[in-house]
C-alpha cells in the first residue's frame, strides 16, 4: 500500500471515534498493553509529560512541546484528532512522522489487528510510542484522547501530569456530574509524579486533592501559583505579563496564539515549566519567550482563533462544547467588528441545545456539517437553532457556507467558523 491507501485502510479496518462516536471506544487498556508488549514496550524507553482536560489540552500540549524544543530537547508530540493529515498527530520537533514509517508500522501491526481488533486510536498511540522510542526523543508530550483513567495513553509513567480543566463534554462516556468527569481525568495522576491542575471548580478540586494524596503526588494549582498581571491583544498576538507567586518580579510573554482563553492555558504551561525546572530540566525564560512567540511555526498548531483572511476577517476555532463556546463569546466581546457572521456545524453526540443557547441572537447564521457519519445533519442543526431564535440558511459543507458569508459580509465584519474540529478540518485555507 502507498500512504493514501494505508490511511484509507486504517480508517476502514478500525473503529474510529472521530467518525463513529462512542461505539468505537475500547474502554480498557488491554489492547494497548498487548500492542506495547508485542513491540518491546516502547513507551518505557522515553520520558514523557501527560496532559488531560476538557478544554485547552491541545494548546497546552503544543506550547509545552515548543518550549522543550526551544530548550534544546528532542521533543515528541502526540495529539488528536488531526485537521488535514493523519501525520499531524505524531511529531518530533514539529516534524510529522514520515509517510513511509506510517506505511511500515501499519504493515507490521496487521497481524495484531487481526488478533485483538484494536481501535484506530489504540493503533495511533502505539505508532507514536514506537516512533518516539526509535528516534530516541529526550521527552514526549502526550495528550489524552478523552478522559484519562482508561485512555490508551495512560500506560505511560510521566515526569509530569497536567490536567487543564474540567467541563461538560463527552458526558455519555465520562459521566453526567463534574466530580465524576474529574475522577476520570484524575486517573492520569501517578504514584509520586507531580501534577499541575490548570483550573478548578468547587466540585472538582477535592477530587484532585484526594487523587494526588492517594498517589503521594505533589499537586500544584496553576491559578494559585501564576498570576496574570496584565494582558493585551495586539496585531493578532496575545501579550501577557505573569508573576509566579510568591516572587515579586513579573515576566512578559508574547504568544502567537491570540485567543483570550490562552490566558488560562499560559498559567498552566508556566507552572508546568516551573515544576520541570525544579526537577532539573534546563529551560530558561528566554527560551520560554522565544517558544511562545512561535508555537504555530514550531509545532504546526492550527484552529485556535486562527485568522485566515482579512477584510473581512475570517477566523477558525475548534471550540465545540459549552466552555469552549463561552471562551469564544468572551473573545467576541473583546473584538472590534461591525457584524458577526457565524458558521457552525456540530457532531451528534454533543449537547447541541446547550451550546446553541449560548450563541448571540443578533448574529447572521450559516449552518453546515462535516463530511463524516458522526456529523449532525445540517437541517437538524438548523431546526434546533430555529427553536431558540437563531435563524439562517443551511449549507451542505463548510466552504460553501464561507463563500456565502463572504458575499454578504462587509469588510469590517467578522466571519467565525466553529462548533466542530471536523468542520474546521474541511476548510480550504
Amino acid at each position: 500500500m502507498n500512504y493514501t491507501e494505508t490511511i484509507d485502510f486504517l480508517y476502514s479496518r478500525l473503529p474510529v471515534f472521530s467518525k463513529q462516536g462512542a461505539g468505537a471506544l475500547k474502554k480498557d487498556l488491554h489492547n494497548i498493553i498487548a500492542l506495547e508488549n508485542a513491540n518491546g514496550n516502547p513507551h518505557t524507553k522515553f520520558k514523557s509529560i501527560h496532559i488531560a482536560g476538557t478544554n485547552g489540552k491541545g494548546s497546552t500540549s503544543h506550547m509545552l512541546a515548543a518550549i522543550l524544543q526551544k530548550a534544546g530537547y528532542k521533543t515528541g508530540l502526540y495529539t488528536s484528532p488531526h485537521l488535514k493529515d493523519f501525520r499531524e498527530r505524531i511529531r518530533i520537533n514539529g516534524q510529522m512522522i514520515p509517510e513511509q514509517r506510517v506505511i511500515d508500522l501499519t504493515h507490521d501491526y496487521i497481524p495484531l489487528m487481526d488478533a485483538i481488533e484494536p481501535s484506530f486510536f489504540e493503533i495511533t498511540v502505539a505508532m507514536a510510542f514506537q516512533w518516539f522510542a526509535e528516534e530516541q526523543v529526550d521527552i514526549a508530550v502526550i495528550e489524552t484522547g478523552l478522559g484519562g483513567r482508561l485512555d490508551s495513553t495512560n500506560i505511560i509513567h510521566p515526569e509530569l501530569s497536567v490536567i487543564t480543566n474540567i467541563g461538560w463534554d463527552h458526558m455519555q462516556i465520562l459521566g453526567n456530574e463534574l466530580p465524576t468527569i474529574a475522577t476520570e481525568k484524575a486517573g492520569i495522576i501517578k504514584q509520586g509524579v507531580p501534577v499541575v491542575i490548570g483550573e478548578t471548580l468547587p466540585e472538582t478540586r477535592p477530587v484532585f486533592e484526594v487523587a494526588a494524596a492517594s498517589c503521594q503526588a505533589p499537586v500544584f494549582f496553576a491559578e494559585e501559583e501564576q498570576e496574570i498581571v496584565d494582558w493585551v491583544q495586539q496585531d493578532n498576538r496575545l501579550i501577557v505579563t505573569v508573576k509566579h507567586k510568591p516572587a515579586q518580579d513579573a515576566h512578559q510573554y508574547e504568544l502567537d496564539l491570540p485567543g483570550y482563553y490562552q490566558l488560562h492555558n499560559i498559567r498552566t504551561v508556566l507552572q508546568a515549566v516551573s515544576v520541570l525546572q525544579q526537577a532539573g530540566w534546563k529551560i530558561s525564560t528566554t527560551q520560554v519567550n522565544n517558544a511562545l512567540s512561535q508555537v504555530k511555526q514550531l509545532t504546526g498548531l492550527h484552529g485556535r482563533w486562527e485568522l485566515i483572511h482579512q477584510s473581512p476577517d475570517i477566523v477558525l476555532d475548534v471550540a465545540h462544547n459549552e466552555d469552549g463556546i463561552r471562551a469564544i463569546l468572551k473573545q467576541l466581546e473583546l473584538g472590534s467588528y461591525h457584524h458577526l457572521h457565524l458558521i457552525i456545524g456540530m457532531v451528534k453526540d454533543k449537547d447541541i441545545s446547550s451550546v446553541l443557547s449560548l450563541l448571540p441572537v443578533q448574529a447572521s447564521y450559516y449552518f453546515t456539517q462535516a463530511q463524516i457519519p458522526r456529523a449532525l445533519p445540517v437541517e437538524e442543526l438548523k431546526s434546533k437553532a430555529a427553536a431558540i431564535g437563531l435563524t439562517g440558511a443551511a449549507y451542505p459543507e463548510v466552504n460553501s457556507a464561507i463563500a456565502a458569508a463572504r458575499t454578504t459580509a462587509a469588510k469590517n465584519d467578522l466571519i467565525l467558523v466553529c462548533g466542530s474540529v471536523f468542520v474546521i478540518a474541511e476548510v480550504n485555507r
